[in-house]
């Protein structure tokens, strides 16, 4: 007898092949028949009229340490994720010297939330082995992480000693588990690393034949330096290379995103391995920190507090020619929003036009006052985002192929310690939004392509085996959903809304989700290459 039968259902195998009506039978966790025969089943799912799809695959999440604050993935299984990658953009939960590497760095820190003690890679790994998941996680090492690791706050590259220390840390936590090595080139202490740094560590990265990802130097003005150096780092370290959410930031040229794409073409024309994804929104995320020049966040946070108590230094970094948003430049604070906040969750959801004038004071200095009124361990974790990208840019780069899809945000709930989380605009619905706005009202891609996209193509491009197709022996990981009325619901106003038209999905054979609903089961599991 199988474990759940699914019946009558459009089934799409994620190779972006034609479709086929057939059941699929599970049993112990793996699809083990594909026809139109019918069995017995303890659970039977109904999927007339529905399609079947392999799970969705995030290849690009910060849901590091929210998932081992909440597991369940409640925003990412609403619309049919399966498997999540975190460790994003050089920022990993591990490893680490001490707690409060950990407070300072992990993606989504919530203090108390769990008891974070971890230090090395797979210690991260096997605690959350013991978390009751939603989804699949594999998990990439940060080239931040890393090195606060090995350097501390010390705003200077590392050394040739403390290069070496890094590299042996980069091979351990691979050899612990990592899918991979991130790099975020436009953070701290990211920013700080020469490109011969970069490759070196790339190279550890290519001698586990694992991806390296990266969040590249430049997206708006200077585009091509950032996308070049990244072409570069991996030609030089034979090293695969991901370019996170290639789509250029308000300032880039016109023409920015199609020169990208020719850049990785040629690229690949001299044997390079790229590819890239995007984000299905023209809304950005990121730290509030980040808009401080690097100067500024020497020694630590509690430097930084000093500095941004001192009106003269406000007014010096307001001064600064080249923040990371070019749109506080252009006076541009009616497009950015405030998206996490522990000490004002009051302002969560406003711009920061409007923040500004309820506090009676220039945006700018309402940026540094809310950075302040945090908890030092909170600082770090401020988010705000703005409408900084190019809907015509997204489309350009979903025409390419090898454009995977991702969310790069945080798998949330709307309950508990993550309640107050927003994460970005994709968070409870980008998966959700690219089949409906970009498949189903654009047509950019047929549903058959669109399903490769955030299947197959981000789970071989990350190297988790046996998972992102419907295949017999393939692991059961299955989302069945309505085309015509899935949905995202979230947006500026309304961020923490479950996206709609998911029926059922497997997650490892167990159902997470049942006629539209969640159940009580977790069936994720922690992946590992070897």
């Amino acid at each position: 007898m199988l474990d759940v039968l699914i019946k009558g259902g459009e089934v799409h195998d994620g190779t972006g092949g034609k479709s086929i009506k057939a059941n699929i039978g599970v049993k112990e966790g793996k699809i083990v028949e594909i026809s139109n025969a019918t069995y017995d089943a303890k659970n039977v799912l109904d999927a007339t009229g529905l399609i079947v799809s392999p799970g969705f695959v995030d290849l690009h999440t910060h849901s590091d340490f929210t998932l081992a604050a909440n597991g369940r993935a409640e925003s990412q299984v609403h619309q049919g994720v399966t498997t999540e990658v975190v460790g994003q953009c050089g920022v990993s939960c591990a490893p680490a010297r001490s707690n409060s590497d950990i407070a300072l760095m992990s993606p989504g820190f919530i203090e108390g939330a769990v008891n974070a003690n971890w230090r090395s890679f797979g210690d991260y790994l096997d605690h959350l082995d013991k978390t009751p998941l939603g989804v699949n996680v594999a998990a990439f090492v940060g080239h931040g992480t890393i090195h606060r690791a090995v350097v501390g706050d010390a705003l200077r590259p590392a050394d040739e000693d403390e290069m070496d220390k890094m590299a042996i840390l980069l091979d351990e936590s691979i050899e612990g588990g990592a899918y991979g090595f991130s790099t975020g080139l436009e953070y701290w202490p990211g920013s700080l690393a020469s490109p011969d740094q970069l490759a070196d560590l790339a190279k550890v990265a290519a001698k586990h034949d694992v991806l390296y990802a990266t969040h590249v130097r430049n997206r708006d003005l200077f585009y091509d330096l950032g996308f070049g150096e990244a072409i570069s780092t991996a030609r030089a370290a034979n090293a695969k290379l991901q370019i996170s959410h290639i789509q250029p930031k308000f300032g880039a040229p016109e023409y920015a995103m199609q020169h990208a794409i020719d850049m990785c073409e040629q690229a690949r024309g001299h044997g390079v391995d790229v590819a890239f994804d995007v984000i299905p929104h023209d809304w950005s995320h990121t730290h509030v920190i980040a808009i401080l020049p690097q100067w500024a966040r020497e020694g630590g946070v509690e430097k930084v507090r000093e500095r941004l108590k001192d009106n003269d230094i406000r007014e010096k970094i307001k001064r600064n020619p080249r923040p990371m948003w070019r749109l506080v430049n252009s006076n541009g604070w009616n497009k950015i929003v405030l998206m996490q906040s522990e000490a004002n969750k009051d302002l969560v959801g406003m711009s920061f036009d409007d923040i500004g004038r309820r506090r009676n004071t220039n945006p700018y200095d309402a940026v540094f006052d809310l950075l302040l009124e945090e908890e030092a361990v909170n600082m770090n974790h401020l988010m705000w985002t703005s409408q900084s990208f190019n809907n015509g840019d997204i489309k350009l780069a979903l025409e390419q192929p090898e454009c995977a899809v991702i969310s790069d945000t945080q798998a949330l709930a709307p309950y508990g310690c993550l309640k107050h989380h927003i994460g970005s605009l994709s968070g409870y619905g980008w998966a959700a939004r690219f089949l409906s706005h970009y498949v189903r009202e654009q047509g950019i891609l047929t549903l058959e392509e669109g399903i490769r996209r955030i299947t197959s193509l981000p789970a071989e491009r990350v190297g988790i085996t046996n998972r992102g197709l419907i295949q017999e022996g393939a692991a059961a990981d299955i989302t069945v959903f309505d085309a015509t009325l899935i949905k995202s619901h979230a947006s500026v106003k309304t961020p923490r809304k479950y996206a709609t038209g998911i029926a059922h999905v497997l997650v490892n054979g167990g159902i997470c989700m049942h006629n539209g609903a969640r159940t009580e089961v977790d069936s994720g599991k922690v992946l590992r290459p070897h």
